[in-house]
């Protein structure tokens, strides 16, 4: 097949890094595959001021692109010389042509029939602060094959917007990057998780379910990893240690490093950290966000609480740092196989069977 994936810049965002393996799976396997993106936004004087203040690495004006999951992957990978929408002129002739994000949804939606057969992979629902909710909920009102990543992202399909169950196939992770031998519990026992000022990301609530679980573990040490520096913002908690930027082979380290992964996210299309915890042996104590809802098994592998509601967050962090040294060896056990028994070649051949089927349906829905 010829398939062209479209996407916005293509830097080291989870989505990335999933359209990134899919797109070197597939042409590993005898497709013809393309990749279009847009380049970095420039830093404006005002957060290049910013940076000198907080004595950051000033980010240059005019980036093309910067670090990206697709480096190095030998794809056909075309950047735009500026941030305009894809046009007919950016793109080969192909069987199908994929839409990875709500913007390029729209750019998609213009491309020429011969473009390729129209598909929309979605994997998060962007009706959030700092996107243009109108237009973002229009895309999923297109008329493109959609496949998604989460049971949620099907169930939003349906309640939110009266349409059909999408085709799910979920994300796995990279065990040649994420993995961790059997071993025993830290002591005193270490949570990590992800630093993040994004306000969806909960880590607020985070924060406020690891002071109130320090409340009985008072020993309890934290590690954080994140794009950013904390500030007066969100600062982070006592005893708390952050790595910022690590380097993306020093990640397992740091989840190696912990013995359980917190998440307080209040929405995620997939969430990538809990399942790359998981690969590391790590049970993981989550909200029930897409992804974590879909393969944390409560008491088994780890434990699940409501969205905004940090009290039950740091109910279940406490039932899991008072588990036995046997029953944590047991759930670490099972939040590995969670992770390690579904592959990424597995997923590919799920991605690539609902490819077949969007050209397929696409084909008959032509004139004739």
């Amino acid at each position: 097949m010829r398939i062209t994936f479209i996407l916005p810049h293509a830097g080291l965002a989870g989505g990335t890094r999933v359209v990134a393996i899919y797109a070197r799976m597939l042409q590993d396997r005898g497709h013809d595959i393309t990749v279009v993106s847009i380049p970095k936004r420039s830093a404006t004087l005002i957060d290049q001021a910013k940076s000198v203040l907080k004595r950051r690495d000033v980010p240059p004006r005019n980036p093309k692109h910067g670090p990206s999951h697709l480096d190095g992957l030998g794809l056909d990978w075309q950047i735009l010389d500026t941030r305009r929408p894809v046009k007919d002129a950016d793109v080969p002739d192909a069987d199908i042509v994929v839409a990875t994000w709500w913007e390029t949804a729209e750019w998609v939606s213009e491309l020429s029939s011969s473009k390729g057969v129209k598909a929309y992979f979605l994997q998060h629902h962007e009706i959030h602060d700092g996107q243009p909710k109108e237009r973002v909920a229009a895309t999923w009102r297109l008329p493109l094959h959609k496949i998604t990543i989460s049971q949620w992202l099907s169930d939003t399909n349906q309640k939110v917007y009266g349409l059909g169950p999408i085709p799910i196939v979920h994300n796995s992770v990279d065990t040649d990057q994420f993995y961790a031998p059997e071993r025993s519990r830290n002591s005193p026992p270490v949570v990590g998780l992800l630093y993040s000022k994004t306000y969806w990301k909960g880590v607020k609530d985070s924060f406020y379910a690891i002071e109130k679980a320090r409340e009985k573990y008072p020993d309890m040490r934290v590690l954080m990893f994140g794009a950013t520096e904390d500030d007066e913002e969100l600062p982070k908690p006592s005893n708390a240690q952050l790595i910022v930027r690590p380097p993306q082979n020093k990640i397992r380290e740091i989840y190696g490093a912990c013995d359980y992964w917190l998440c307080g996210s209040l929405a995620e299309g997939f969430h990538l950290p809990p399942l790359e915890a998981m690969a590391c042996r790590l049970p993981v104590v989550s909200t029930k966000v897409g992804g974590p809802m879909d393969i944390i098994r409560p008491g088994i592998n780890g434990y699940l609480s409501p969205t905004q509601d940090p009290d039950e967050l740091a109910q279940n962090l406490m039932k899991a740092l008072a588990l036995s040294e046997e029953d944590w060896k047991a759930m670490s056990y099972a939040a590995f196989k969670t992770a390690t028994d579904y592959t990424w070649d597995d997923a590919t051949d799920l991605f690539l069977q609902e490819l077949q089927a969007a050209t397929e349906q696409g084909h008959l829905d032509q004139p004739m």
